[in-house]
């Protein structure tokens, strides 16, 4: 444990004591929670993604229907790097209090299933997962091992084995909805928790930003572990502005053996 850790040793006791006594507990992640595995967030000063690229012009629902080679070519190098991605200490330890019966769902914003290596079982995936990919034509949907890792490796598109239409990663895009069912069963679990973790997230993208205030209007707690400040910082019980790779892996182990 790092000395920054260990002097927020007081401040994990008092959220160690909120997860043990909740009864409905979930958890909200976001970029942060990723970015110690190497995935870049989109929104940081100076290293996100969109500090380098435009975002309507690269990873819009427009841009691909009238250009998805231009998708493609910005999306290669970061499907590269989520593929070969690892989960870390934070995704290993939401994992294992998930496990222990003490977390009822992850919400994330990520598309990166990092949260499912590392062993979670219910996650509902705000933006779409890079699981799979679906045809732009026939809509077949196809495990994205299949297609997407020879596209990183020799840059080909990545086409319907079925019609031969373009495939489009099932990943929400900019003029996109959100996954219907995904979104209805997060604001469910967040109306019902007693208590709300969020992970890794500035909590600036709606609709998802929004869940901590559905959870604080129905009485829950709120714990907030985040590099910078969020809007919701001056509702919740705690905040914790320290690396969640460190601050959660030593929180759960307050929760599971303190």
């Amino acid at each position: 444990m790092t000395s920054q850790t260990a002097q927020a040793i007081p401040s994990l006791e008092f959220a160690a004591d909120l997860i043990r006594q909740s009864k409905r507990t979930v958890i909200l992640t976001g970029a942060g929670i990723s970015t110690p595995s190497g995935i870049p967030d989109f929104r940081s000063e100076g290293s996100g993604l969109w500090s380098r690229d435009e975002p309507m012009e690269v990873a819009s629902l427009n841009t691909f229907r009238v250009a998805p080679e231009r998708f493609y070519q910005w999306f290669r190098p970061l499907a590269r790097q989520i593929f070969n991605a690892q989960p870390n200490p934070a995704h290993f330890a939401l994992a294992k209090m998930e496990a222990a019966g003490l977390v009822r769902m992850i919400v994330t914003q990520n598309i990166d299933l990092l949260h499912q290596k590392a062993g979670a079982q219910r996650v509902a995936e705000m933006h779409g997962t890079l699981a799979t990919l679906s045809c732009t034509h026939c809509f077949q949907q196809t495990k994205s091992e299949e297609l997407l890792q020879p596209f990183i490796d020799g840059g080909a598109i990545p086409r319907c084995p079925k019609c031969g239409a373009v495939m489009k990663p099932d990943v929400i895009l900019f003029g996109e909805q959100l996954p219907q069912k995904a979104w209805l069963e997060a604001q469910r679990e967040a109306r019902q928790c007693d208590l709300m973790l969020v992970a890794g997230s500035s909590l600036e993208v709606l609709p998802v930003a929004g869940l901590p205030m559905q959870a604080l209007d129905r009485g829950a707690h709120l714990i907030v572990v985040n590099n910078s400040p969020t809007y919701v910082n001056v509702r919740a019980d705690l905040v914790i502005t320290n690396d969640v790779a460190q601050v959660l892996p030593a929180l759960a182990q307050q929760v599971l053996n303190g």
